[in-house]
């Protein structure tokens, strides 16, 4: 499996990331149940290849970023560590968009510093804040570019038409929408990333729905292949596009190991084609 360049010098070398949600508590709130196998994860994740983290301030949150810097630096050469701002959290499950320039740069700040980084090759806006103008939270971004504090600019869960009025004010390397086998909503986004040369980041890429139940097409697929469903889902993914960089997300070293083997997992073309057109 080949590797994905995000902007024009941004090499990511395995295209199967890992996203580190789920290094935290229950609603995504708080210190893992168990921080040591936590951290045995993020070690495991770099053991098996894994070139690409993906975290954000608002895990936790905090607590997944300050496990990442604590845990892996530093950092071994070509990991690219890509983290997310604006969202505010008052509790478990609960998320609040904040956009508002003062907010994102003192996100970024506290990322650097929780991370122990220089420079965030990856920074990327969680949400468009619909209630801030779009300018000044793509100003705020092209001044820390500018002030050398992130490397290349990501968006997350945008249409089409945000990409483009985005491109017109600053440059991106990426977009993350959610994204799976079983909803492909975003596949006009993920067209255009294609077309433009953009990484396209799937979260929950692991979402199977009613395919995945016994009989379906993804149980049938997984057991012709001595597969996990698991594992055939993500292969699909990393085959439907170049630019397709999957980062499934655990808190348990053994859950890891099955998603990462699905890097190994080719699919024959009928597989292929007849999960696509389900």
């Amino acid at each position: 499996m080949s590797g994905l360049t995000l902007g024009s010098d941004l090499h990511v070398a395995n295209r199967l990331g890992f996203g580190a949600m789920r290094l935290t508590g229950a609603g995504i709130w708080g210190e893992p149940d168990d921080p040591d196998e936590a951290r045995a994860v993020l070690r495991r994740a770099l053991e098996l290849g894994v070139a690409l983290i993906d975290t954000a301030d608002s895990y936790g949150p905090e607590v997944s970023e300050r496990l990442i810097g604590e845990t892996l630096h530093p950092y071994p050469d070509g990991l690219v560590i890509a983290t997310k701002a604006g969202f505010e959290r008052s509790g478990p499950d609960r998320w609040h968009v904040n956009g508002r320039p003062e907010h994102l740069r003192a996100a970024c700040d506290g990322s650097l510093q929780r991370l122990r980084l220089e420079r965030i090759d990856l920074y990327q806006l969680h949400r468009i804040d619909r209630n801030v103008p779009l300018e000044e939270q793509l100003g705020t971004l092209a001044d820390l570019q500018r002030e050398g504090k992130i490397r290349h600019v990501g968006l997350s869960e945008v249409s089409v038409a945000d990409v483009r009025r985005v491109r017109e004010t600053v440059q991106i390397a990426s977009v993350q929408n959610y994204y799976n086998l079983a909803n492909r909503g975003a596949d006009d986004v993920l067209d255009v990333c294609e077309d433009e040369g953009l990484g396209f980041l799937p979260w929950f890429p692991l979402g199977a729905g009613d395919l995945a139940e016994p009989g379906g097409p993804l149980d049938r697929a997984a057991r012709a292949l001595d597969a996990t469903p698991g594992q055939v889902a993500l292969a699909w993914l990393l085959r439907r596009s170049p630019v397709m960089l999957p980062i499934p997300g655990t808190g348990s070293v053994a859950h890891l190991e099955e998603n990462m083997a699905a890097a190994e997992l080719e699919l024959p073309d009928d597989v292929f084609d007849e999960l696509a057109a389900t």
